[in-house]
């Protein structure tokens, strides 16, 4: 929803102080009241009687919460890594493996979460360790489907540095599968991206193989 439709939607709703078109465009008080009749929307499709006092603030935490979970759309993997770029002194294997992380399903608005590996063979460059990680919450703090994120970690760490190879890991559960629908619990995901594996030795081939079967 564009904000003219969304200020147009709520005029004259009841409690709330919101911009015309015509007024500067504030983005976090604009997300902030979007985030509070989301919730409002939510609470009266329950059938609760909003106005009681455990829920007078929900709204409002509802927004900061979400503004949080959100925060991956004011990244992107350039401000995410900085100066974190460096000169490769080796040609051997780096892995960084069971990065946790939390996302939002953007199929039922339901989280899914889990744990990422990334591995690349180096060329010239490399990146700072705790860059990874990242670059991982870079895309998890959205809405998201599990092979999005694996294909766009990937994406980024080749835009970055140019490894001779990539190999991005997620292995994650979802809450639209337990909660809802088919309702199982012990179930997980598992999605792979590997980019420029012919190029590599055997050895180094052998290397991912392992780190794949390893989870």
């Amino acid at each position: 929803m564009m904000k003219e439709e969304f200020i147009e939607e709520l005029k004259g709703e009841p409690g709330t102080d919101l911009p015309t078109a015509n007024d500067a465009f504030d983005s976090r008080k604009y997300k902030r009241e979007s985030g509070e009749k989301a919730a409002q929307l939510i609470l009266g499709m329950t059938g609760e009687d909003v106005r009681r006092e455990g829920l007078l603030r929900t709204p409002h935490r509802f927004a900061k919460a979400f503004d949080h979970l959100f925060q991956g759309y004011d990244l992107n993997p350039q401000t995410a890594v900085g100066e974190g770029v460096f000169d490769s002194e080796g040609k051997g294997l780096v892995s960084v493996e069971n990065v946790e992380f939390y996302s939002m399903c953007e199929h039922h608005l339901l989280p899914f979460w889990g744990t990422a590996t990334v591995a690349y063979f180096p060329d010239k460059k490399i990146l700072g360790l705790s860059k990874i990680p990242r670059l991982l919450e870079t895309y998890a703090r959205r809405v998201q489907v599990q092979e999005r994120i694996t294909e766009q970690v990937a994406a980024a760490i080749q835009e970055l540095i140019a490894p001779r190879a990539v190999l991005v890991q997620v292995k994650a559960q979802h809450l639209c599968m337990m909660m809802r629908g088919v309702e199982k619990q012990t179930s997980f995901t598992l999605t792979e991206k590997v980019e420029g594996f012919d190029s590599l030795q055997a050895h180094e081939q052998q290397q991912f193989l392992s780190l794949m079967g390893r989870r």
